[in-house]
């Protein structure tokens, strides 16, 4: 199998069956700290280490971490925040073994994303955020995004991971393209007589970002389909930061791992934070997770790093984002010991639901692939319906939705006119 530019990619089957030939099945340690700074008080986070699942090969444990910047109020930040995690977990069925689970969770998440912005957005009310979900398994590092906050990955053998995508208008050329095509208008704030300021944004609503969840004021064009990315780290482990914009605004990746190295993961983040508020000021709440993946019984420090290429190395990763990420401004040493497993960033539900997915028991006939109602037969609506493309899968072909979530499909497509919307402007 190969990914873009003929770089060679491991599927997860033959990656796990490693671990098993190798005896490396032992899980890491996860050591995390966390530290934010506020000033609007609309940052959330979670903190879920060791969550317990039953699969069909047993018990097994997994951890997560969200980061949620809200605007525009906190009702949005703290609904995904106590519902997103169940929203993804009831997407993946429950007698998947271990290679199962991990290779539905990318299409769970989309699944969990898209239901908690359909239920919030019933609530009538127009706050949104922007989510950065990291689900850890084993080895197994699977992070979704939408917005502008980041994750970066520094593995032990050196360089920068960068596992989530920047949905700012301002720099995301692709975004811009998809919102107008739906019905949206993309510029600056207008101050009259034809000057412009600021930020590129989305009218109505002047909304900076492309992607969230809520947003109902602005329209359905700001999507909540999260772009996803899922790598395997070796078991020397490594260091993720998860930060708002708060953070990436003041330091690049590099300053910010480089500020915190050699501390524990406790000292980290609350370090990295002081560091942006020392280079900006405290303009924005400025939020910062750290979460070290340790080999077992390593003390709780950083993970070394080498910050220079080690030789003889042949790079395998990694398949390009079908996004632009605009702060990826230079290339970056990725060696051939984090495996890329995944990557996937269209906005489509159409592409992200598909039935190119292994498991036939991952969309179920009568069950929606989004909200999990139950559809009563003839009533459900394929993914694919309108579809007419030679050779690809057909309107008979599952996933279904059900008729509010194939609803919220046309709208976030630009097919339906949404008709929710108001002037009001953001922040975010």
């Amino acid at each position: 199998m190969f990914g873009h530019g003929g770089h060679h990619r491991v599927p997860l089957a033959v990656l796990l069956k490693r671990e098993l030939v190798n005896e490396k099945i032992e899980k890491p340690e996860i050591v995390y700290g966390q530290a934010s700074q506020s000033k609007k008080g609309e940052d959330f986070i979670l903190l879920k280490n060791e969550c317990q699942r039953v699969m069909g090969d047993g018990v097994s444990t997994f951890s997560v971490f969200g980061l949620f910047d809200g605007h525009n109020g906190t009702a949005a930040a703290i609904y995904a925040k106590e519902n997103l995690l169940n929203n993804v977990l009831s997407a993946i069925p429950s007698d998947l073994n271990r290679e199962e689970w991990i290779a539905a969770l990318p299409r769970a998440l989309v699944a969990g994303f898209v239901k908690t912005d359909k239920d919030f957005q019933q609530k009538a009310k127009t706050s949104g955020t922007t989510v950065t979900f990291v689900v850890i398994e084993g080895w197994v590092v699977t992070v979704a995004s939408v917005g502008d906050s980041r994750c970066i990955l520094e593995p032990s053998e050196g360089g920068i991971h960068y596992l989530s995508a920047d949905h700012r208008l301002e720099t995301n050329a692709e975004e811009r393209v998809r919102i107008t095509c739906s019905g949206g208008e993309v510029g600056r704030l207008n101050t009259g007589g034809g000057a412009e300021v600021g930020p590129l944004r989305c009218w109505p609503g002047g909304l900076c970002l492309s992607r969230s969840i809520g947003d109902m004021d602005v329209g359905e064009f700001i999507v909540p389909v999260p772009h996803v990315k899922q790598v395997k780290l070796s078991s020397a482990g490594g260091r993720i930061v998860i930060s708002s914009d708060g953070v990436w605004d003041a330091l690049t990746p590099e300053m910010a791992l480089d500020c915190c190295r050699g501390m524990s993961a406790e000292a980290a983040a609350p370090h990295i934070v002081n560091e942006a508020l020392q280079a900006k000021g405290l303009r924005d709440d400025t939020t910062c997770i750290v979460v070290d993946m340790l080999p077992q019984e390593q003390p709780h420090t950083t993970v070394r790093t080498h910050k220079k290429p080690m030789k003889g190395i042949m790079k395998i990763f990694r398949k390009k984002s079908s996004e632009s990420s605009s702060r990826t401004k230079q290339e970056y040493v990725e060696p051939d010991i984090v495996w890329e497993l995944y990557e996937e960033g269209s906005a489509m539900l159409s592409e992200r639901l598909e039935t190119k997915y292994p498991l036939c028991n991952m969309f179920k006939l009568f069950i929606c692939a989004v909200c999990q109602v139950e559809i009563k037969p003839g009533e459900g609506i394929s993914i694919h319906a309108g579809k007419t493309i030679p050779g690809k899968l057909c309107p008979w072909d599952g996933p279904f939705l059900c008729s509010s979530c194939q609803e919220k499909k046309e709208a976030m497509e630009g097919l339906r006119k949404s008709g929710r919307h108001s002037g009001s402007d953001s922040d975010d």
